[in-house]
């Protein structure tokens, strides 16, 4: 299992993923999960104009060796609108990754999401500096 991240160019559509730019994709060799996290960011919460990763709302994303994906995720109160459409739309967008076989996508409620948890871009972004 590995873990890193890479920012990407936000366009918020309600939740919905965002193409990333041909130029702006990491190659095909990159490391799995490398490109499941760069899918993830993809993925805006509909209120915030923030990718569901640097709002820190990934608990765990581990990929194994044969591309199976675990993710535990939270959302940024329990009654967020898109509680029951946003698991299935993650699963979908982390499928979409070339070299990806059973993916899984757990919304946990502990510990519970506060903006302590945004990177420093999301910070930046919404003028929390």
């Amino acid at each position: 299992m590995s873990s890193i991240e890479r920012p990407i160019a936000p366009d918020v559509t309600m939740g919905a993923p965002v193409d990333i730019p041909e130029g702006e994709r990491l190659p095909p060799d990159a490391p799995l999960h490398d490109r499941v996290i760069e899918a993830l960011k993809t993925v805006y919460d509909p209120e915030i104009p923030v990718n569901i990763y640097e709002l820190g709302l990934v608990y765990k994303c581990e990929v194994d060796e044969d591309g199976d994906v675990d993710i535990e995720m939270t959302l940024t109160a329990p009654g967020c609108p898109v509680a029951g459409e946003m698991p299935g739309q993650v699963q979908g967008v982390v499928r979409q990754v070339e070299g990806v076989g059973d993916v899984q996508v757990e919304i946990v409620w502990e510990p519970a999401w506060d903006p302590s948890r945004m990177s420093d871009e999301a910070r930046l972004t919404l003028g929390m500096f």
